[in-house]
């Protein structure tokens, strides 16, 4: 089951040629060659990203945001925070290929508990890449504060 939403925005991006093509955004913002990375068998051609690149970007800043929203729910700044998301791609037991996520969150400014706890409630009640990714996606959270 899963929950509705009354949406507020929607991304639109269109991609030809697959993990070895082009994908762009409707308004053009984004819009970037693709390769399959050498590690994964392909050319890895420079100049190019890949869907992962893609996703980490997105969840990073998804990831600060509901951080930051949080963070002033608690009366607290977590504004600053830095966060970096390592998206990893492979083969699954189950076959196919899966994803496995890191969140790295520092921010120096909060202790370290405190960003901990902070990041974990983000991840657990607002960040929609968190929902969308949780039960199908290990998605571990590595806080680093002051």
């Amino acid at each position: 089951m899963t929950d509705s939403i009354k949406p507020l925005a929607i991304a639109r991006a269109t991609a030809q040629g697959g993990r070895n093509g082009r994908t762009a955004t409707e308004d053009g913002l984004v819009a970037v060659d693709l390769s399959v990375p050498k590690g994964m068998g392909g050319p890895g051609r420079d100049g190019t990203t890949t869907p992962e690149h893609l996703f980490a970007a997105g969840y990073a800043a998804c990831f600060a945001g509901a951080l930051d929203f949080i963070g002033r729910q608690h009366k607290k700044d977590a504004s600053k925070a830095e966060v970096t998301a390592e998206v990893a791609v492979g083969p699954r037991d189950g076959g196919g290929f899966g994803l496995a996520v890191v969140l790295h969150v520092k921010d120096p400014s909060l202790p370290q508990a405190e960003l901990a706890a902070l990041a974990q409630e983000a991840h657990e009640k607002i960040c929609p890449y968190s929902h969308a990714t949780r039960g199908n996606v290990d998605v571990q959270i590595k806080a680093t504060g002051g």
